[in-house]
């Protein structure tokens, strides 16, 4: 779609206001509203200015002004706007200079393309990402010195089962996968969701209720990087919305049930070049050196790319032994259990590899752009992963365990890792120095600190009578 063509995009449905959107490094969308006779193709040539100071981890004050560049290509119609309103994601450029302003992760998505093309190894980077997301009736929670608590509301929790209006129909923990109504209570809100998500330009193939109590997955199709960057965003957006409007609250937390399943985005890979999938072959589960070595790249730098991937200290809740996240860096044809896995298609077009360890609390560009360094560099430097893991890893036994790499059991792990590995990723000053520190420095102050600092409930529980 070109400027002209929002244009005329906008006249045909009478759009009243344009929004321009993005994300933040920390995966927070941000807008601004403008009415609709700002929109003119001077507004793609030049920008829109704002001030990147009131924005988490980007310009001083001293310094604040940049600029919003609208990709004309991701125009859509807000579905749940009163007035009628078309949106638009952004890039983030210096106006001074008019590059890309290297914290905005989708810019740093785009130097991370701009990397894979001139490496010589592809020029089309696939990702298809499944995220899980709660619905719940409502949430109360308090954090103060003296009062520390949070309480999930949901029609749908088998604690509900002795309430005068209880039905019977209950979710037992880790029952949920795929059950019909009346114990999926929200086939019909995820009917509305996908509705509206269609209407935003995304292309959803299923819907199902997930294994936790009042846990849902909506999947929708495989794009490249950026346009998928986006669609995550799109997703979140249009379940939040759709959610609200049915008087419900909609997250993409981890883990906000405790003893039940969490939610995770698996994401599908793959590398092309020139119309060819790099990754089809005759090796392993029909998969190509290249994308062997890729995936040999995803384990190698795999504790790393948690401080994107799995960006919030409640990331690691999810990330614990016996449940469903695997926390075993290995790799397998079909086998859930791997953090790399393999899965069966039907053609060389669809083949492709699913890392297993994501999940949505972050910046899906930043996910998607770390995982493609990491694939690069294990593409560039042939990292052999080793021999594939073809059995259940939650069942081997403890000496054969021991032999098998983990994930990072915190997020403050995961930036020591980093600290220790991250060459492959400020290569190409993709990932620049700067913007790691800067997105560090706010992580460790603003979330690792104060979660470290406050009593949990469960402490009272064991300590208090000691």
């Amino acid at each position: 779609m070109t400027p002209k063509d929002v244009i005329e995009l906008a006249k045909k449905n009478n759009v009243e206001f344009v929004d321009l959107m993005f994300g933040d490094m920390f995966g927070t969308l941000h807008h601004f509203s403008y009415p609709v006779w700002r929109l003119d193709e001077e507004m793609f040539k030049t920008g829109i200015a704002f001030d990147g100071s009131s924005i988490r981890g980007w310009k001083s004050i001293d310094k604040s002004d940049m600029l919003m560049m609208p990709d004309p290509a991701s125009a859509f119609i807000d579905p749940f706007s009163n007035r009628v309103r078309l949106n638009m994601f952004c890039d983030i450029l210096e106006p001074r200079t008019g590059e890309l302003y290297d914290r905005d992760p989708r810019s740093i998505a785009k130097k991370a393309l701009a990397f894979l093309k001139a490496s010589g190894i592809g020029d089309i980077a696939f990702f298809g990402a499944e995220p899980e997301f709660f619905v719940f009736d409502g949430l109360r929670y308090e954090s103060k010195p003296n009062v520390g608590f949070y309480e999930l509301i949901t029609a749908e929790g088998p604690w509900t089962s002795a309430d005068e209006e209880a039905t019977g129909h209950k979710m037992h923990h880790k029952f949920g996968y795929a059950p019909a109504a009346p114990l999926d209570t929200m086939t019909d809100l995820r009917d509305e969701m996908v509705i509206n998500l269609q209407k935003m330009g995304l292309k959803p193939e299923i819907h199902h209720h997930e294994v936790a109590t009042a846990q849902c997955e909506i999947g929708t199709q495989f794009a490249e990087l950026i346009q998928h960057g986006d669609a995550i965003h799109k997703l979140k957006y249009g379940v939040k919305n759709t959610a609200n409007k049915y008087g419900k609250t909609a997250t993409f937390m981890p883990k906000p049930l405790w003893g039940d399943n969490g939610s995770g985005m698996h994401v599908h890979t793959s590398i092309w070049k020139d119309g060819k999938n790099l990754f089809a072959g005759d090796g392993y589960a029909n998969m190509s050196k290249t994308a062997i070595w890729a995936i040999g790249g995803i384990l190698k730098h795999g504790r790393a790319i948690q401080v994107f991937s799995n960006s919030s200290v409640n990331s690691y809740r999810r990330l614990v032994p016996g449940y469903e996240a695997p926390v075993n860096l290995a790799y397998s044809a079909t086998n859930r259990s791997a953090s790399v896995r393999i899965p069966y298609v039907s053609g060389d077009k669809a083949r492709r590899f699913e890392f297993r360890c994501p999940d949505s609390s972050g910046s899906p560009y930043l996910t998607f752009a770390a995982m493609l360094m990491a694939m690069i560099d294990g593409i560039k430097n042939q990292i052999d992963p080793g021999a594939p893991l073809d059995k259940n890893i939650y069942e081997l036994p403890p000496e054969e365990l021991k032999g098998v790499p983990s994930t990072c059991y915190s997020l403050e792990q995961a930036y020591e890792e980093l600290e220790k590995d991250k060459e492959w990723l400020t290569a190409g000053d993709v990932f620049t120095e700067d913007f790691i520190a800067a997105y560090g420095d706010y992580k460790k102050a603003a979330e690792i600190a104060p979660v470290k600092l406050r009593p949990n409930p469960v402490e009272f529980e064991l300590y208090f009578q000691g």
